[in-house]
């Protein structure tokens, strides 16, 4: 049978499918280490700054979920590549104003964590029927105020938010390890936090937590999505 036409013939990188396979089995080596089913995971591929193509690449070598940071960004690729029935995520920090934007081509934003951005995707007289979308509360598990996130003693009360708007499917929190803890540690925590948002939501019982350098620790940790980025995609190019 013949390929998918729309689909390259070969990576624009050389070394894509071997960084992806190696990822790959590290997630099977690590769920196996957990007594977990890789099955059970979900591997999100964030491609900030890399082109479409490249995206177009990953989806031949059978990736189905993306995640992007920038608005703009995310927004120009799933438009270009919409035939491929991918999965977007927006993972980065997003500004209430752009939500409604956001909603039109992501499936899941991973990033709630004010109550300005939850709000912002309520019903409105001029849309009383918006889509609803998959979402997940970000925890700050540093000391940071300025970081992403919810400070874990205000979880239950924006997940509450997240649950009245009616338009957001709450799936369960996400978080990024400080760089000044053992990742292992703080991704317990999260998982902890977790719980805390399942005896609230009992669905909530998603936890997005792991990237390049530590998705194996998240695995042992109960993370159910790993966003990876640069150990599949290889270096970041330049911001455009």
């Amino acid at each position: 049978m013949a390929g998918d036409p729309r689909l390259p013939s070969s990576s624009p990188d050389d070394g894509l499918e071997a960084r992806l396979a190696s990822v790959r089995t590290g997630i099977a080596d690590a769920a196996r280490a957990a007594g977990r089913s890789a099955d059970d995971l979900t591997l999100i591929v964030v491609t900030k700054y890399h082109p479409a193509s490249l995206v177009r690449a990953l989806a031949s070598l059978g990736v189905t979920d993306v995640g992007e940071n920038r608005h703009q960004e995310a927004q120009s690729k799933a438009a270009d590549l919409d035939d491929l029935g991918l999965t977007w995520h927006f993972v980065g920090q997003l500004q209430s104003k752009k939500a409604r934007q956001v909603r039109r081509y992501a499936h899941v934003v991973q990033s709630l964590d004010r109550t300005s951005v939850v709000d912002a995707f309520a019903p409105t007289e001029a849309e009383p029927q918006p889509p609803v979308i998959d979402g997940f509360v970000q925890v700050n598990l540093t000391d940071d105020p300025g970081r992403g996130g919810v400070q874990p003693d205000d979880v239950e009360a924006m997940a509450t938010r997240v649950l009245e708007t009616g338009t957001i499917r709450l799936r369960g929190v996400m978080a990024v390890a400080p760089l000044d803890e053992e990742p292992r540690a703080a991704f317990a925590r999260l998982r902890t936090i977790s719980e805390r948002v399942v005896a609230l939501a009992p669905g909530a019982t998603d936890i997005s937590a792991g990237m390049s350098g530590d998705y194996a620790d998240a695995v042992l940790e109960g993370a159910t999505h790993l966003r990876i980025g640069t150990a599949i995609t290889g270096n970041r190019p330049a911001a455009p």
